[in-house]
């Protein structure tokens, strides 16, 4: 496997975050923008086979929340295509400001305006709409963190320039994700910033010393909190207390195991009736293994892994370290997104209220994501063959 901090070329290095960026359209990868119009397209049509029943009963109208993601589909396509055309080099002056801007709105989270939902304060308002800008905080903390390690490769082995300023901004994140509370979205910044680290080329010890204590804050954090303690007990063996706090899961594998090998029919599902729990959000992929069965999961999967492999061919395709990077920042968002999606579904860790990308329902989620494709696809220009 090609190096991800060797370049092909060896530009000055005040050239390491520009790039030569070609104007036409042609050279795009449209197998990657097919592809995610191919796994959106699914992802609406489950949204209104989970949510038909709930959103009747909630607010009258069986395609309420289908129509709200098809809104945002169209919002999101824009927000691609602006993001794919932008010049690059405004894209890189925006890390700092989006950085700032994103911090900003998670404070507003934690202020009187924003609505306590189900005990969580994660959402901002906006009329009849709500942002969520922890989605908006893992692109903004991925286009920093490519910055930092790509212009301070000289210092990234280092602990105090090296280690303690990207740790310090992704711990601030963290912290105020904590105090939403919001531990599985932490988790997921927190691993964004290892496999950055990885890929910059951070001392194997400082990351090892950093995992250990990050686990054993974990593992104090969910002792501490009776209702985190509950819920990974329930992960553990979800049949203990199958009416309690592990219903959902035992939901959700009822609902995969009732789907078979060809599913009980696109719209047929059981347990979207008012059974499983955010049917339509986290746990859409349970309803996808129930109506259409092993080969509807293996067909998004294929469409997953073919997504990722473009993904990858565009990363080492860059030719300047910045580039490559924030390619490596912008897919990692995407892989683990799905990856942890799959793992709370079926079983293989604990709840942590993980959207899947492209296919379940939110609105924040879906614009971030087709940011982030956008965003590929503007580095699809300058990815070599």
């Amino acid at each position: 496997m090609k190096n991800l901090r060797t370049e092909k070329k060896k530009p000055d290095k005040a050239k390491v975050t520009q790039s030569a960026e070609p104007a036409s359209t042609a050279s795009f990868d449209w197998w990657l923008f097919t592809i995610m119009l191919s796994l959106l397209a699914i992802g609406l049509v489950m949204v209104f086979s989970a949510s038909g029943m709930v959103a009747e009963q909630i607010n009258g109208d069986k395609y309420h929340f289908f129509t709200r993601q098809l809104k945002f589909a169209f919002l999101g396509i824009a927000a691609l295509w602006c993001a794919a055309l932008m010049p690059r080099a405004w894209l890189y002056k925006l890390q700092y400001p989006a950085l700032f801007f994103t911090l900003l709105l998670m404070l507003i989270t934690l202020s009187p305006y924003a609505p306590a939902i189900n005990g969580a304060k994660r959402w901002i308002p906006i009329g009849p709409f709500s942002i969520q800008p922890m989605e908006f905080a893992k692109i903004s903390l991925a286009l920093y963190l490519a910055y930092f390690m790509s212009s301070k490769q000289d210092l990234i082995k280092t602990f105090s320039r090296g280690v303690i300023p990207p740790f310090a901004v992704t711990g601030l994140f963290c912290f105020l994700l904590l105090l939403q509370p919001d531990f599985g979205s932490a988790v997921i910044l927190a691993a964004l910033l290892f496999f950055m680290c990885v890929a910059g080329g951070t001392r194997f010890i400082y990351l090892f010393f950093s995992v250990a204590l990050a686990c054993g804050g974990a593992m104090a954090l969910a002792i501490a909190s009776p209702y985190r303690l509950r819920r990974l007990l329930a992960f553990i063996n979800p049949f203990d207390d199958m009416q309690n706090t592990g219903y959902q899961l035992v939901q959700s594998l009822l609902a995969i195991g009732s789907g078979s090998f060809f599913g009980v029919g696109v719209g047929a599902s059981k347990q979207k009736l008012f059974y499983l729990p955010e049917a339509h959000n986290d746990f859409i992929m349970a309803v996808l293994a129930e109506e259409t069965g092993f080969v509807g999961v293996s067909l998004v999967m294929l469409l997953f892994a073919l997504f990722f492999w473009r993904c990858y061919r565009i990363i080492m395709g860059q030719q300047n370290l910045c580039d490559r990077f924030t390619a490596f920042g912008l897919t990692t968002i995407l892989a683990m997104g799905a990856a942890m999606n799959l793992a709370v579904v079926m079983g293989m860790a604990p709840p942590k209220g993980v959207p899947m990308p492209l296919m379940s329902y939110g609105g924040s989620n879906l614009l971030a994501t087709m940011l982030c494709v956008g965003l590929l696809m503007n580095f699809s220009r300058t990815a070599g063959s």
